[in-house]
Protein backbone atom coordinates (compact mmCIF):
# COMPACT_ATOMS: atom_id res chain seq x y z
CA UNK A 1 0.00 0.00 0.00
CA UNK A 2 1.21 3.25 -0.92
CA UNK A 3 0.84 6.16 1.76
CA UNK A 4 3.27 8.65 0.17
CA UNK A 5 0.09 10.82 -0.45
CA UNK A 6 -1.97 9.86 3.19
CA UNK A 7 -1.62 13.15 4.56
CA UNK A 8 -2.50 15.05 1.50
CA UNK A 9 -5.70 12.84 1.32
CA UNK A 10 -6.28 13.07 4.82
CA UNK A 11 -8.02 16.51 5.26
CA UNK A 12 -10.66 14.96 2.68
CA UNK A 13 -11.09 11.63 4.66
CA UNK A 14 -11.29 13.34 7.76
CA UNK A 15 -14.41 15.82 6.68
CA UNK A 16 -15.91 12.64 4.63
CA UNK A 17 -16.37 10.60 7.95
CA UNK A 18 -16.90 13.67 9.94
CA UNK A 19 -19.74 11.65 12.07
CA UNK A 20 -17.14 9.47 13.33
CA UNK A 21 -14.56 12.39 14.62
CA UNK A 22 -17.17 14.35 16.04
CA UNK A 23 -18.47 11.02 18.28
CA UNK A 24 -15.31 10.26 19.39
CA UNK A 25 -13.51 13.56 20.48
CA UNK A 26 -17.32 14.09 22.45
CA UNK A 27 -16.03 10.44 24.11
CA UNK A 28 -13.40 12.05 24.79
CA UNK A 29 -14.46 15.34 26.50
CA UNK A 30 -17.13 13.53 28.61
CA UNK A 31 -14.66 11.09 29.95
CA UNK A 32 -12.65 14.53 31.05
CA UNK A 33 -15.42 16.34 32.04
CA UNK A 34 -17.22 14.28 34.07
CA UNK A 35 -13.35 13.45 35.83
CA UNK A 36 -13.98 17.49 37.09
CA UNK A 37 -17.80 17.63 37.08
CA UNK A 38 -19.61 14.52 38.31
CA UNK A 39 -23.05 14.05 37.61
CA UNK A 40 -23.29 16.99 36.18
CA UNK A 41 -26.69 17.62 34.33
CA UNK A 42 -24.78 18.85 30.76
CA UNK A 43 -22.73 15.62 30.03
CA UNK A 44 -26.21 13.72 28.34
CA UNK A 45 -26.44 16.87 26.50
CA UNK A 46 -22.90 16.77 24.83
CA UNK A 47 -23.64 13.10 24.47
CA UNK A 48 -26.93 13.50 22.61
CA UNK A 49 -25.67 16.62 20.59
CA UNK A 50 -22.64 15.04 19.63
CA UNK A 51 -25.00 11.99 17.92
CA UNK A 52 -27.61 14.40 16.40
CA UNK A 53 -24.78 16.49 14.77
CA UNK A 54 -23.26 12.96 13.54
CA UNK A 55 -27.18 11.85 12.39
CA UNK A 56 -27.64 14.65 10.70
CA UNK A 57 -24.29 14.57 8.64
CA UNK A 58 -25.29 11.32 7.64
CA UNK A 59 -28.59 12.04 6.51
CA UNK A 60 -27.09 14.44 4.02
CA UNK A 61 -23.92 11.80 2.87
CA UNK A 62 -27.04 9.22 2.16
CA UNK A 63 -27.48 10.51 -1.43
CA UNK A 64 -23.78 10.62 -2.06
CA UNK A 65 -22.10 7.99 -4.68
CA UNK A 66 -20.24 5.69 -2.31
CA UNK A 67 -16.43 6.26 -1.82
CA UNK A 68 -13.69 5.22 0.00
CA UNK A 69 -11.80 7.16 3.18
CA UNK A 70 -8.56 6.05 4.62
CA UNK A 71 -6.66 4.34 2.07
CA UNK A 72 -9.85 1.79 1.38
CA UNK A 73 -10.09 1.18 4.85
CA UNK A 74 -13.95 3.08 5.34
CA UNK A 75 -16.76 2.88 3.03
CA UNK A 76 -18.51 6.43 3.29
CA UNK A 77 -21.92 8.12 1.27
CA UNK A 78 -24.73 5.66 0.35
CA UNK A 79 -24.89 2.72 2.35
CA UNK A 80 -22.22 3.34 4.60
CA UNK A 81 -23.85 6.67 5.33
CA UNK A 82 -27.53 4.73 5.77
CA UNK A 83 -26.29 2.19 7.92
CA UNK A 84 -24.20 5.35 10.21
CA UNK A 85 -27.37 6.78 10.33
CA UNK A 86 -29.23 4.13 12.05
CA UNK A 87 -26.91 3.73 14.14
CA UNK A 88 -26.54 7.48 15.27
CA UNK A 89 -30.09 7.92 15.54
CA UNK A 90 -30.44 4.57 17.94
CA UNK A 91 -27.69 5.94 19.93
CA UNK A 92 -29.63 9.55 20.04
CA UNK A 93 -33.21 8.01 21.04
CA UNK A 94 -31.21 5.77 23.76
CA UNK A 95 -28.94 8.59 25.09
CA UNK A 96 -32.73 10.65 25.53
CA UNK A 97 -34.15 7.74 27.31
CA UNK A 98 -31.23 6.95 29.60
CA UNK A 99 -31.13 10.44 31.23
CA UNK A 100 -34.29 9.89 32.95
CA UNK A 101 -34.00 6.06 33.49
CA UNK A 102 -30.72 6.39 34.90
CA UNK A 103 -31.55 9.03 37.19
CA UNK A 104 -34.22 7.00 38.84
CA UNK A 105 -31.97 4.06 39.78
CA UNK A 106 -29.31 6.06 40.89
CA UNK A 107 -27.23 5.51 38.33
CA UNK A 108 -26.63 8.76 36.14
CA UNK A 109 -22.89 8.49 35.66
CA UNK A 110 -20.96 10.39 33.08
CA UNK A 111 -18.96 7.42 32.03
CA UNK A 112 -22.05 5.61 30.61
CA UNK A 113 -22.71 8.01 28.14
CA UNK A 114 -19.19 8.43 27.45
CA UNK A 115 -19.22 4.58 26.81
CA UNK A 116 -22.63 4.68 24.42
CA UNK A 117 -19.97 7.30 22.46
CA UNK A 118 -17.31 5.11 22.11
CA UNK A 119 -19.84 2.27 21.69
CA UNK A 120 -21.02 4.20 18.62
CA UNK A 121 -17.92 4.57 17.48
CA UNK A 122 -17.04 1.17 17.36
CA UNK A 123 -20.63 0.28 15.54
CA UNK A 124 -19.54 3.62 12.53
CA UNK A 125 -16.22 1.80 11.73
CA UNK A 126 -18.04 -1.97 12.08
CA UNK A 127 -20.70 -0.90 9.63
CA UNK A 128 -18.64 1.29 7.17
CA UNK A 129 -15.73 -1.20 7.19
CA UNK A 130 -14.02 -1.91 3.47
CA UNK A 131 -10.81 -4.02 5.18
CA UNK A 132 -11.11 -7.43 7.33
CA UNK A 133 -8.74 -4.70 10.20
CA UNK A 134 -10.89 -2.22 10.36
CA UNK A 135 -14.05 -5.12 10.85
CA UNK A 136 -12.31 -6.06 13.77
CA UNK A 137 -11.58 -3.05 14.97
CA UNK A 138 -14.67 -1.69 15.03
CA UNK A 139 -15.88 -5.31 16.34
CA UNK A 140 -13.87 -5.24 19.10
CA UNK A 141 -14.60 -1.39 19.89
CA UNK A 142 -18.02 -1.86 20.02
CA UNK A 143 -18.30 -4.96 21.86
CA UNK A 144 -15.42 -4.21 25.04
CA UNK A 145 -18.00 -0.84 25.34
CA UNK A 146 -21.17 -2.83 25.56
CA UNK A 147 -19.20 -5.33 28.15
CA UNK A 148 -18.89 -2.03 30.67
CA UNK A 149 -22.55 -1.00 29.83
CA UNK A 150 -23.64 -4.47 30.64
CA UNK A 151 -22.09 -4.21 34.21
CA UNK A 152 -21.81 -1.02 34.88
CA UNK A 153 -24.24 -1.50 37.46
CA UNK A 154 -22.15 -2.58 40.06
CA UNK A 155 -24.44 -2.48 42.90
CA UNK A 156 -26.96 -5.53 41.25
CA UNK A 157 -25.65 -8.98 40.69
CA UNK A 158 -27.67 -9.36 37.55
CA UNK A 159 -26.04 -7.00 35.99
CA UNK A 160 -22.33 -7.79 36.55
CA UNK A 161 -23.43 -11.63 36.07
CA UNK A 162 -24.66 -10.87 32.63
CA UNK A 163 -21.79 -8.56 31.79
CA UNK A 164 -19.32 -11.34 32.38
CA UNK A 165 -21.48 -13.91 30.79
CA UNK A 166 -21.38 -11.54 27.89
CA UNK A 167 -17.39 -10.98 27.95
CA UNK A 168 -16.71 -14.49 28.20
CA UNK A 169 -18.56 -15.52 25.39
CA UNK A 170 -17.84 -12.75 23.41
CA UNK A 171 -14.09 -13.37 23.91
CA UNK A 172 -14.26 -16.52 22.61
CA UNK A 173 -16.28 -15.88 19.41
CA UNK A 174 -13.67 -13.01 18.84
CA UNK A 175 -11.46 -16.17 18.81
CA UNK A 176 -13.07 -17.20 15.72
CA UNK A 177 -13.31 -14.64 14.06
CA UNK A 178 -9.79 -13.74 14.40
CA UNK A 179 -8.75 -17.00 13.23
CA UNK A 180 -10.80 -16.59 10.20
CA UNK A 181 -9.09 -13.42 9.20
CA UNK A 182 -6.41 -14.97 9.38
CA UNK A 183 -7.36 -18.08 6.86
CA UNK A 184 -8.81 -15.79 4.66
CA UNK A 185 -5.72 -13.13 4.38
CA UNK A 186 -3.77 -16.66 4.03
CA UNK A 187 -5.87 -17.68 1.05
CA UNK A 188 -6.22 -14.43 -0.88
CA UNK A 189 -3.10 -12.45 0.24
CA UNK A 190 -5.23 -9.51 1.02
CA UNK A 191 -7.81 -7.66 3.72
CA UNK A 192 -9.55 -5.59 1.35
CA UNK A 193 -12.96 -6.94 1.24
CA UNK A 194 -13.46 -5.20 -1.88
CA UNK A 195 -10.25 -7.03 -3.86
CA UNK A 196 -11.02 -10.03 -1.92
CA UNK A 197 -12.65 -11.91 -4.85
CA UNK A 198 -10.06 -11.07 -7.84
CA UNK A 199 -7.60 -13.13 -5.91
CA UNK A 200 -9.05 -16.21 -5.91
CA UNK A 201 -9.50 -19.56 -8.83
CA UNK A 202 -11.90 -21.91 -8.92
CA UNK A 203 -13.93 -20.37 -6.23
CA UNK A 204 -11.91 -20.44 -3.60
CA UNK A 205 -10.02 -23.14 -1.70
CA UNK A 206 -11.16 -25.22 1.42
CA UNK A 207 -8.55 -22.91 3.82
CA UNK A 208 -10.76 -19.67 1.91
CA UNK A 209 -14.25 -21.65 3.16
CA UNK A 210 -12.83 -22.12 6.41
CA UNK A 211 -11.46 -18.98 6.71
CA UNK A 212 -15.18 -17.79 5.58
CA UNK A 213 -16.82 -20.51 8.23
CA UNK A 214 -15.11 -19.05 11.25
CA UNK A 215 -15.83 -15.40 10.27
CA UNK A 216 -19.54 -16.06 10.01
CA UNK A 217 -19.58 -18.15 13.62
CA UNK A 218 -18.29 -14.49 14.75
CA UNK A 219 -20.66 -12.42 12.94
CA UNK A 220 -23.96 -14.99 13.61
CA UNK A 221 -22.84 -14.67 17.68
CA UNK A 222 -22.92 -10.77 17.14
CA UNK A 223 -26.21 -10.64 15.65
CA UNK A 224 -27.70 -12.98 18.39
CA UNK A 225 -28.36 -15.96 15.63
CA UNK A 226 -28.98 -19.29 16.72
CA UNK A 227 -27.25 -21.64 18.05
CA UNK A 228 -24.15 -18.98 18.76
CA UNK A 229 -27.33 -17.08 20.91
CA UNK A 230 -27.01 -18.52 24.89
CA UNK A 231 -25.53 -15.15 25.47
CA UNK A 232 -29.03 -13.23 24.62
CA UNK A 233 -31.12 -13.95 27.00
CA UNK A 234 -29.30 -13.19 30.06
CA UNK A 235 -27.61 -10.57 28.93
CA UNK A 236 -30.92 -9.07 28.03
CA UNK A 237 -32.76 -9.41 30.80
CA UNK A 238 -29.84 -8.11 33.38
CA UNK A 239 -28.14 -5.27 31.68
CA UNK A 240 -30.07 -1.66 32.46
CA UNK A 241 -33.12 -1.63 30.13
CA UNK A 242 -32.36 1.86 27.94
CA UNK A 243 -28.84 0.19 27.40
CA UNK A 244 -30.39 -3.17 25.89
CA UNK A 245 -32.15 -1.30 23.64
CA UNK A 246 -29.76 0.51 22.22
CA UNK A 247 -27.60 -3.02 22.28
CA UNK A 248 -30.05 -4.74 20.55
CA UNK A 249 -30.89 -2.15 17.71
CA UNK A 250 -27.63 -0.30 16.88
CA UNK A 251 -24.93 -3.17 17.13
CA UNK A 252 -26.88 -5.61 15.19
CA UNK A 253 -27.38 -2.83 12.46
CA UNK A 254 -23.55 -2.57 12.43
CA UNK A 255 -22.70 -6.10 12.36
CA UNK A 256 -25.59 -7.11 9.54
CA UNK A 257 -24.60 -4.55 7.73
CA UNK A 258 -20.52 -5.71 7.76
CA UNK A 259 -21.52 -9.23 6.61
CA UNK A 260 -24.16 -7.83 4.01
CA UNK A 261 -20.24 -5.86 2.35
CA UNK A 262 -18.57 -9.14 2.80
CA UNK A 263 -21.70 -11.53 1.19
CA UNK A 264 -21.86 -9.05 -1.78
CA UNK A 265 -18.65 -8.16 -2.23
CA UNK A 266 -16.37 -10.63 -1.26
CA UNK A 267 -17.61 -14.12 -1.49
CA UNK A 268 -17.92 -15.65 -4.89
CA UNK A 269 -20.88 -18.45 -5.65
CA UNK A 270 -23.66 -19.20 -3.83
CA UNK A 271 -21.99 -21.71 -1.82
CA UNK A 272 -22.84 -19.90 1.52
CA UNK A 273 -27.00 -19.26 0.60
CA UNK A 274 -27.95 -22.54 1.73
CA UNK A 275 -25.59 -22.55 4.97
CA UNK A 276 -27.91 -19.37 5.84
CA UNK A 277 -31.29 -20.41 4.96
CA UNK A 278 -30.27 -23.10 7.54
CA UNK A 279 -29.12 -20.53 10.57
CA UNK A 280 -32.20 -18.61 9.39
CA UNK A 281 -34.41 -21.29 10.28
CA UNK A 282 -33.14 -22.62 13.59
CA UNK A 283 -32.94 -18.92 14.68
CA UNK A 284 -36.68 -18.06 13.49
CA UNK A 285 -38.22 -21.32 15.23
CA UNK A 286 -35.99 -21.55 18.61
CA UNK A 287 -36.71 -17.71 19.12
CA UNK A 288 -40.54 -17.20 18.67
CA UNK A 289 -41.08 -21.08 20.54
CA UNK A 290 -38.95 -20.41 23.23
CA UNK A 291 -40.41 -16.61 23.72
CA UNK A 292 -43.50 -18.69 24.20
CA UNK A 293 -42.48 -19.63 27.66
CA UNK A 294 -41.16 -16.70 28.97
CA UNK A 295 -42.78 -15.06 31.88
CA UNK A 296 -40.15 -12.14 32.41
CA UNK A 297 -40.83 -9.51 29.58
CA UNK A 298 -37.09 -8.62 28.90
CA UNK A 299 -36.14 -12.38 28.51
CA UNK A 300 -39.29 -12.06 25.54
CA UNK A 301 -37.90 -9.81 23.67
CA UNK A 302 -34.53 -11.09 23.97
CA UNK A 303 -35.85 -14.38 22.68
CA UNK A 304 -37.71 -12.19 19.83
CA UNK A 305 -34.69 -10.24 19.19
CA UNK A 306 -33.01 -13.18 18.09
CA UNK A 307 -36.19 -14.28 15.95
CA UNK A 308 -35.93 -11.28 14.44
CA UNK A 309 -32.27 -12.03 13.12
CA UNK A 310 -33.46 -14.96 11.65
CA UNK A 311 -36.04 -12.79 9.30
CA UNK A 312 -32.77 -10.65 8.09
CA UNK A 313 -31.04 -13.81 7.88
CA UNK A 314 -33.99 -14.75 5.19
CA UNK A 315 -32.96 -11.73 3.16
CA UNK A 316 -29.19 -12.39 3.27
CA UNK A 317 -30.25 -16.30 2.10
CA UNK A 318 -31.31 -14.98 -1.23
CA UNK A 319 -28.48 -14.03 -2.05
CA UNK A 320 -29.70 -10.90 -4.36
CA UNK A 321 -29.55 -7.22 -4.05
CA UNK A 322 -33.31 -7.33 -3.37
CA UNK A 323 -32.51 -9.55 -0.33
CA UNK A 324 -29.50 -7.43 0.98
CA UNK A 325 -31.69 -3.79 0.18
CA UNK A 326 -34.48 -5.49 2.31
CA UNK A 327 -32.14 -6.37 5.15
CA UNK A 328 -31.36 -2.70 5.74
CA UNK A 329 -34.67 -1.62 5.60
CA UNK A 330 -35.69 -4.27 8.28
CA UNK A 331 -32.52 -3.22 10.16
CA UNK A 332 -34.59 0.54 10.36
CA UNK A 333 -37.87 -0.59 11.21
CA UNK A 334 -36.73 -3.34 13.55
CA UNK A 335 -34.72 -0.38 15.59
CA UNK A 336 -38.09 1.40 15.50
CA UNK A 337 -39.49 -1.06 17.17
CA UNK A 338 -37.76 -2.28 19.74
CA UNK A 339 -36.33 1.32 21.19
CA UNK A 340 -39.90 1.90 21.81
CA UNK A 341 -40.55 -1.43 23.21
CA UNK A 342 -37.38 -1.22 25.36
CA UNK A 343 -38.21 2.52 26.25
CA UNK A 344 -41.57 1.55 27.19
CA UNK A 345 -40.49 -1.28 29.56
CA UNK A 346 -37.93 0.83 31.58
CA UNK A 347 -40.88 3.19 31.93
CA UNK A 348 -42.62 0.90 33.58
CA UNK A 349 -39.71 -1.06 35.81
CA UNK A 350 -40.47 -1.35 39.26
CA UNK A 351 -38.04 -4.15 40.65
CA UNK A 352 -34.96 -1.98 41.35
CA UNK A 353 -33.20 -4.88 39.64
CA UNK A 354 -33.04 -3.50 35.87
CA UNK A 355 -36.54 -5.53 35.68
CA UNK A 356 -34.20 -8.70 35.91
CA UNK A 357 -36.98 -10.55 38.07
CA UNK A 358 -39.90 -8.52 36.51
CA UNK A 359 -42.66 -10.78 35.15
CA UNK A 360 -45.09 -9.64 32.61
CA UNK A 361 -48.34 -10.23 34.72
CA UNK A 362 -46.74 -7.48 37.33
CA UNK A 363 -47.77 -4.97 34.61
CA UNK A 364 -51.49 -6.03 34.87
CA UNK A 365 -54.03 -3.14 33.87
CA UNK A 366 -50.85 -0.82 33.09
CA UNK A 367 -52.41 -0.07 29.59
CA UNK A 368 -55.43 2.04 31.21
CA UNK A 369 -53.04 3.58 34.20
CA UNK A 370 -50.59 5.06 31.60
CA UNK A 371 -52.59 5.19 28.52
CA UNK A 372 -49.51 6.72 26.43
CA UNK A 373 -47.58 3.88 27.69
CA UNK A 374 -50.67 1.46 26.83
CA UNK A 375 -51.36 2.01 23.50
CA UNK A 376 -47.90 2.89 22.05
CA UNK A 377 -46.71 -0.86 23.64
CA UNK A 378 -49.68 -1.88 21.32
CA UNK A 379 -48.71 -0.65 17.86
CA UNK A 380 -45.19 -1.75 19.06
CA UNK A 381 -45.90 -5.44 19.25
CA UNK A 382 -48.42 -5.29 16.43
CA UNK A 383 -45.23 -3.87 14.04
CA UNK A 384 -42.96 -6.47 15.75
CA UNK A 385 -45.89 -9.29 14.98
CA UNK A 386 -46.02 -7.51 11.26
CA UNK A 387 -49.38 -6.21 11.23
CA UNK A 388 -50.51 -3.76 8.61
CA UNK A 389 -50.56 -0.55 8.15
CA UNK A 390 -47.36 -0.80 10.31
CA UNK A 391 -43.43 -0.91 9.23
CA UNK A 392 -43.15 -4.05 10.72
CA UNK A 393 -45.37 -5.52 8.01
CA UNK A 394 -43.50 -3.80 5.36
CA UNK A 395 -40.15 -5.31 7.12
CA UNK A 396 -41.09 -8.52 6.62
CA UNK A 397 -42.15 -8.34 3.01
CA UNK A 398 -39.19 -7.02 2.40
CA UNK A 399 -37.00 -9.93 3.37
CA UNK A 400 -39.53 -12.94 2.63
CA UNK A 401 -40.10 -11.22 -1.28
CA UNK A 402 -36.60 -11.92 -2.59
CA UNK A 403 -36.73 -15.22 -0.82
CA UNK A 404 -38.86 -16.63 -3.11
CA UNK A 405 -37.94 -14.65 -6.05
CA UNK A 406 -34.57 -16.88 -5.26
CA UNK A 407 -36.55 -19.93 -5.19
CA UNK A 408 -36.29 -20.33 -1.53
CA UNK A 409 -39.91 -20.39 -1.29
CA UNK A 410 -39.46 -22.97 1.56
CA UNK A 411 -37.71 -20.41 3.89
CA UNK A 412 -40.55 -17.91 3.30
CA UNK A 413 -43.44 -19.72 3.94
CA UNK A 414 -41.27 -21.07 7.86
CA UNK A 415 -40.73 -17.19 8.08
CA UNK A 416 -44.51 -16.32 7.47
CA UNK A 417 -45.12 -19.50 10.31
CA UNK A 418 -42.79 -18.48 12.53
CA UNK A 419 -44.36 -14.84 12.50
CA UNK A 420 -47.71 -16.16 13.32
CA UNK A 421 -46.27 -17.91 16.09
CA UNK A 422 -44.90 -15.19 17.60
CA UNK A 423 -48.78 -13.09 17.33
CA UNK A 424 -49.11 -15.24 20.71
CA UNK A 425 -46.78 -13.79 22.71
CA UNK A 426 -46.66 -10.16 21.25
CA UNK A 427 -50.41 -9.88 22.13
CA UNK A 428 -49.92 -11.55 25.16
CA UNK A 429 -48.81 -8.21 26.20
CA UNK A 430 -51.61 -6.51 25.15
CA UNK A 431 -53.90 -8.46 27.14
CA UNK A 432 -51.81 -8.73 30.19
CA UNK A 433 -52.08 -4.63 29.75
CA UNK A 434 -55.98 -4.38 29.26
CA UNK A 435 -57.26 -7.15 30.10
CA UNK A 436 -56.12 -8.93 33.51
CA UNK A 437 -57.42 -7.93 36.64
CA UNK A 438 -54.94 -5.21 38.07
CA UNK A 439 -53.42 -5.58 41.56
CA UNK A 440 -53.25 -1.87 43.01
CA UNK A 441 -50.76 -3.25 45.60
CA UNK A 442 -48.45 -4.67 44.13
CA UNK A 443 -46.36 -4.78 40.96
CA UNK A 444 -46.05 -1.47 38.87
CA UNK A 445 -48.88 -0.21 40.39
CA UNK A 446 -46.99 0.32 43.57
CA UNK A 447 -44.81 2.66 42.18
CA UNK A 448 -45.90 6.42 41.37
CA UNK A 449 -44.56 7.67 38.38
CA UNK A 450 -44.66 10.48 36.05
CA UNK A 451 -43.61 10.06 31.70
CA UNK A 452 -40.59 12.58 31.03
CA UNK A 453 -41.62 14.48 28.36
CA UNK A 454 -38.65 13.31 26.94
CA UNK A 455 -39.47 9.98 26.93
CA UNK A 456 -43.20 10.61 25.56
CA UNK A 457 -41.88 12.10 22.57
CA UNK A 458 -39.55 9.57 21.74
CA UNK A 459 -42.21 6.89 22.04
CA UNK A 460 -44.35 9.20 19.81
CA UNK A 461 -41.72 9.74 17.45
CA UNK A 462 -41.49 6.09 16.89
CA UNK A 463 -45.39 5.27 16.43
CA UNK A 464 -45.40 7.86 13.80
CA UNK A 465 -42.47 6.78 12.08
CA UNK A 466 -43.58 3.13 12.55
CA UNK A 467 -47.13 4.16 10.69
CA UNK A 468 -44.89 6.45 7.98
CA UNK A 469 -42.71 3.23 6.88
CA UNK A 470 -45.86 1.37 6.74
CA UNK A 471 -47.08 3.31 4.12
CA UNK A 472 -45.02 4.26 1.84
CA UNK A 473 -42.06 2.25 0.11
CA UNK A 474 -39.55 5.01 -0.02
CA UNK A 475 -37.30 3.87 2.56
CA UNK A 476 -37.43 0.38 0.45
CA UNK A 477 -36.62 2.01 -3.11
CA UNK A 478 -33.94 4.08 -1.26
CA UNK A 479 -32.02 0.97 0.37
CA UNK A 480 -32.55 -0.67 -3.21
CA UNK A 481 -30.95 2.04 -4.52
CA UNK A 482 -27.82 0.91 -3.06
CA UNK A 483 -27.10 -2.33 -4.57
Amino acid sequence: MDLSQAYASMNGDMANTMSLLIVAIAGLVLVVFDAFNNRHAATPWIAGIALTAGFVFELSRIPAAEGIAYYGMLRTGGSAAFVNALVLGSGVLSVILSVPYLKRIGQNIGEAYAMILFATVGMLVLGAANNLVTVFVGLETMSICLYILTGFIRSGSGSTESAFKYFLLGAFSTGFFLYGIALLYGSTGTMDISAMRATMADGGSIVFWAGVALLLVGFLFKVSAAPFHMWTPDVYQGAPTTITGFMSTASKTAAFASLILILNVALPGERWSAVLAIFAVITMVLGNVIALSQSNIKRMLAYSSIAHAGYVLVGLASGTAAGYSGALFYLMVYTIMNIGAFGVIALLEWDNKEGSEQSLDSLAGMGYKKPLLGWTMAVFMFSLAGFPPLGGFLGKWAVFAPAVDAGLVWLAIIGVLTSAVSAYYYLRVLVVFFMKPEDEQSGAHAVDFVIPKSSAAVLILCVVLLFFFGVTTYAIDLTASFF
